[in-house]
Parts: structure tokens; sequence; C-alpha cells
């Protein structure tokens, strides 16, 4: 429970990290919220990465490329199967909330990358 605790804490610090970086970018730059988000999130997933295998798992015993690699396919994944099953909800349930949607799309991807992140790539063969 304490791991999924201290996961729920790595989520925490990447929505701000993301959310943070977008609106910084957006300010100072004129790079327009498509590629800023796509910097935003590389930050994002490298914080949540750091803090993760410091305090979540700890370390894998696999090299920093091949753990980072592992890191970002489980990580890529859990955002695909997040809006797949977003848009999902919404086209199966019309008269479902945006927001409702998104509370089970994400609760859903959160569960995946948890043990993705805790049995493929922090799992250290």
């Amino acid at each position: 429970m304490k791991k999924l605790l201290r996961f729920g804490i790595a989520g925490g610090l990447g929505f701000l990290v993301d959310a943070g970086v977008l609106a910084l970018l957006l300010h100072v730059t004129s790079l327009g919220p498509f590629l800023a988000r796509l910097i935003a999130i590389a930050l994002a997933m490298a914080s949540t990465w750091f803090f993760n295998r410091t305090f979540t798992f700890g370390r894998s015993g696999h090299s920093l490329a091949v753990e980072g690699f592992r890191y970002g396919s489980v990580g890529v994944t859990a955002a695909l199967l997040n809006y797949g099953l977003y848009s999902a909800l919404l086209l199966r349930l019309p008269d479902l909330q945006p927001l409702a949607a998104v509370v089970l799309s994400t609760a859903a991807s959160m569960l995946f990358s948890f043990f993705g992140y805790s049995r493929f790539v922090f799992r250290g063969d």
C-alpha cells in the first residue's frame, strides 16, 4: 500500500510539472500549445521516473537507458489507454459527463501504469 501511495504522489508531482511547464512555455515562448505540451509531458515523465526510481520502487538493476526506455514505453502505452478509454466511454455513453470519463479512464490507466512500472520497469530481473 505504501508503494501505491508513493506512486500517487509521483503522479501528482508529474501533473504539477506538466501543467507548470506548459503554462511557463506558453507564457514565455511562441511554441504554441501542442509543441509546448510535448515538452511538458516529456519533463513530467522524467520527473515521475526519477521519483518512482528513488522513492517508490527503487532502481531496477537494468542500465539507465534500458530502464528509461521501459518507463517511457509503459508511460506512452498508459497515456494511449487513458485516451482510448476516455473516448470509448464518451462514444458509448453519450450522457456521461466528460469529467466522469476522465476519472474512470485515469483510474484504469493508473492501475495499468502501477503494474507496468512495478513488474516491467523496476522488477530488476
